[in-house]
């Protein structure tokens, strides 16, 4: 009896279903992505996506993964004083994350037991100690840089600015009188605030480092 050859590649896989659900969330933010958008957008049974994902929110947690594998870590491993490390990841890490803002809420949640959240984590905190810092206050680091990482790339402060002068009157916002440029300015604010921001932080922790007691 005749039949009809397999495919040499299966019709579904996991790398798939983690790219099609990532181009949903980009697209139209976390809650358009269901079995059903995913399984017509695959071309599959929304029953063959259980094969591979118990849950929509396993499938969440792979995309938000599937965005800390893209952040760089070789700062850590690459002879980088504590400071140069921190700069460069964190850049590397907001990068990341500009291109994929809807999953933040996702990463926010913290890495659970994803793998390549872990492994930041790892990284961060290893660098951290391994520079000198007591693993309590290493601990603190690495939180305080997701919150600011992950804080600037939820929204553009700039892109909330209308580009109408109109709409900031002197009379009722004394001191906005240029807000109205601020939206076509926007990646310029945005980027110089975060860069601001950072200065700041390693500043800071600079200052605390210097305050630790010798080992």
């Amino acid at each position: 009896m005749w039949r009809m050859a397999r495919p040499r590649k299966p019709l579904l896989s996991r790398d798939r279903i983690i790219e099609a659900a990532g181009a949903l969330v980009d697209a139209e933010g976390l809650e358009a992505v269901s079995t059903r958008r995913l399984a017509a957008a695959l071309g599959v049974s929304g029953p063959s996506l259980y094969n591979h994902f118990r849950t929509k929110d396993e499938i969440l947690e792979a995309v938000a993964d599937a965005v800390s594998a893209r952040v760089d870590l070789s700062m850590f491993d690459g002879g980088k004083d504590w400071r140069a490390a921190l700069h460069a990841w964190a850049h590397s890490y907001r990068d990341a994350l500009a291109d994929h803002p809807n999953i933040v809420p996702v990463l926010a949640r913290g890495p659970g037991r994803r793998p390549a959240g872990l492994r930041l984590a790892d990284a961060v905190f290893g660098a951290m100690t391994a520079a000198g810092w007591p693993a309590a206050q290493a601990t603190r680091i690495g939180a305080l840089m997701r919150y600011f990482i992950l804080g600037s790339a939820v929204a553009s402060f700039a892109g909330g600015f209308v580009d109408d002068r109109t709409a900031y009157d002197p009379a009722d916002y004394p001191h906005l009188g240029q807000a109205h440029l601020l939206a076509e300015r926007g990646r310029e604010v945005d980027e110089g605030a975060f860069e601001t921001g950072l200065a700041a932080l390693l500043d800071g922790l600079a200052l605390q480092y210097e305050a630790l007691p010798a080992s």
